[in-house]
């Protein structure tokens, strides 16, 4: 039996072992893949205070030292349900193993939608990006193409119109989705252009190997072009991992936990923390200090029972 079990190793998930380990509780996290989550994908960290530069590893990889350094147990495995008792939550996992605490911390992240091109996984963080603002100083005065059309790829893009020698759109409908407003701000910069009506059929390699470009196809004509760029964000939807605790925590439209920054849930000793959690900001800052919320919210509904 924990004191606290937390479902995810990302930053979110293990900054709230960390802060419950450091209150004295005992901790599992029960990650399915890698530790660290999405900010693997970040081959430089140059946003979290107090550190110049790192990559996304280093920060995973320092982190779960220090989790480790508190006394947390680790489990790789993926949880399937979790049921709530009057004194005790079981968390029970694909293998068949079921695991005991008094407390749940949900932080099981998003996935990044994915054009599902041949290749494409392997340039993550190597010429493909998700976040302008994590990765957008890498391509300053540089080409970038930006794959989408909704709100998300339009903030995408002006921020990165900031920065880059030129920005191409791609949205595989005949017009843009997002705001009207926001429209107006990008397509009036004069390094900002778009092709609408397109699918990325393929990715192009570069002289060094690495990521050159794309390959587009226009619907309409059926002609396909090659577009030649250092980079390419792709901003084509966030994909929560929920469903599995929808029984506990209610979801918005988008799947997401439907909870505020108190980060608890309509269920005693179920708390949620990280990007599962709707929430207008999505940075590992954000992350971290929902983790930390989380479990000083485990804490206290622990000590009341005590």
């Amino acid at each position: 039996m924990y004191d606290i079990i937390v479902v995810g190793g990302g930053p979110a998930g293990m900054t709230a072992a960390l802060y419950g380990l450091r209150n004295g509780k005992t901790v599992l996290v029960i990650e399915k893949t890698g530790f660290g989550g999405q900010i693997t994908h970040s081959p430089k960290v140059e946003n979290y205070p107090g550190t110049i530069s790192m990559s996304g590893n280093e920060f995973a990889d320092r982190t779960l030292e220090q989790i480790l350094h508190q006394g947390a147990d680790i489990e790789i495995n993926t949880v399937t349900s979790v049921d709530s008792l009057s004194d005790k939550k079981i968390v029970h996992t694909e293998d068949g193993t079921d695991f005991e605490s008094l407390a749940v911390i949900i932080a099981t992240g998003v996935r990044h939608r994915m054009l599902g091109l041949e290749g494409e996984e392997e340039l993550v963080g190597e010429g493909i990006s998700f976040c302008a603002v994590c990765d957008g100083d890498f391509y300053t005065r540089k080409k970038v193409c930006v794959a989408g059309g909704g709100n998300s790829a339009l903030q995408e893009a002006i921020l990165l119109s900031d920065k880059c020698s030129e920005v191409i759109m791609l949205q595989d409908l005949p017009h843009f989705t997002g705001e009207k407003k926001l429209q107006e701000v990008l397509f009036a910069r004069p390094n900002v252009s778009a092709h609408t009506g397109v699918k990325i059929t393929s990715l192009l390699k570069g002289p060094d190997g690495g990521f050159g470009g794309v390959t587009i196809l226009h619907t309409g004509s059926g002609q396909a072009e090659d577009i030649l760029c250092d980079g390419m964000f792709v901003a084509i939807g966030l994909i929560p991992e929920n469903k599995p605790f929808e029984t506990l925590a209610d979801l918005n439209s988008y799947g997401y936990f439907d909870s505020g920054e108190n980060c608890m849930t309509r269920t005693d000793g179920i708390f949620v923390a990280g990007d599962c959690r709707s929430k207008q900001i999505r940075q590992v800052a954000t992350a971290i200090s929902d983790g930390a919320v989380a479990a000083l919210a485990a804490c206290r509904y622990i000590n009341e029972r005590i």
